[in-house]
């Protein structure tokens, strides 16, 4: 079998499921496993952020947005050269990834009859299904019952250390110029925490807010984890989040890592927020208290 993941999240989902040698074409942006991106040939670009502020992030995928212009590249070439006998893509977010009417009429228009997956959870439990999907699409459903069986022991394990605690508010900030609330899976994940989620967007896509929305939701911890970066960069936009919220403890978590891809990483994320809520060992690498 050949496969071609579209989007990080379903990258780390294949070789979480033991299917690194079957896959054979990734995104600019596939980065975990580091070896995906070195390895596998790269058949979706897109916009090259280094350097940029999140305002200028935001005003430029705006502007492109507003002109009808593609955020993402599929190289159609190269893509017909992998062959692949299934695809993993998505319609959750554009801005996230290449949709899958842009795959769908690429593999048409290519003659080329893989099997499309679209993979878009909205909530913890959608994320959990969508290895269930993967699993069955490429013929490793075992192996997806045995890592979701191991996800949500790790889950209720995390639940049975908070049970009974306070559940703090916690307000999570996705994106700090203009400033966007948790949404979709992000919120669950604080719940599952020992947290109370607020100023957010259960199951939703996030949109941006006023400041005041944060304020106005008296949380007494904030985490801030802006998509598409690193703990490098969550720091130091978490520092200019803790000027605008003074007095409220603000935490930096590694976003790409262990919040906004939904794979299996985000129970990781569950006990990352769990350790900063209620007490215990913090690794380094994914979050650091910023005050």
């Amino acid at each position: 079998m050949r496969v071609v993941s579209l989007l990080p999240s379903a990258t780390e989902i294949v070789y979480a499921l033991g299917l690194g040698e079957q896959l054979v074409g990734v995104t600019f942006e596939c980065d975990e496993p580091p070896r995906a991106r070195a390895e596998k040939t790269v058949v979706v670009g897109g916009l090259d952020t280094a350097g940029m502020t999140p305002a200028d992030v935001d005003a430029a995928v705006r502007a492109r947005v507003a002109a009808g212009e593609d955020l993402y590249t599929l190289d159609a070439g190269a893509l017909a050269a992998l062959d692949p006998d299934v695809v993993l893509t998505q319609d959750l977010c554009r801005v996230c990834a290449l949709p899958a009417g842009s795959v769908d009429a690429a593999l048409a228009h290519l003659g080329c009859r893989a099997d499309v997956v679209t993979l878009d959870p909205h909530t913890l439990e959608d994320v959990l299904a969508t290895i269930t999907t993967v699993g069955e699409r490429t013929g490793t459903a075992p192996r997806a019952a045995e890592l979701v069986a191991s996800l949500r022991a790790r889950l209720d394990a995390v639940a049975r250390r908070v049970a009974g605690r306070p559940r703090p508010r916690v307000a999570v900030v996705e994106w700090v110029d203009p400033p966007f609330p948790a949404g979709h899976w992000v919120p669950d994940l604080v719940t599952a925490a020992g947290g109370q989620p607020v100023a957010c967007r259960p199951g939703q896509r996030s949109a941006p807010v006023p400041w005041a929305e944060f304020t106005a939701a008296r949380p007494d911890v904030v985490v801030v984890a802006p998509c598409g970066f690193g703990l490098d960069g969550a720091a130091g936009q978490a520092a200019d989040v803790a000027g605008r919220l003074p007095g409220v403890p603000v935490w930096a978590v590694d976003g790409n890592a262990v919040v906004v891809r939904p794979g299996p990483r985000l129970v990781d994320g569950v006990e990352v927020l769990a350790a900063l809520l209620h007490g215990g060992e913090v690794p380094p690498p994914l979050a650091v208290r910023v005050t």
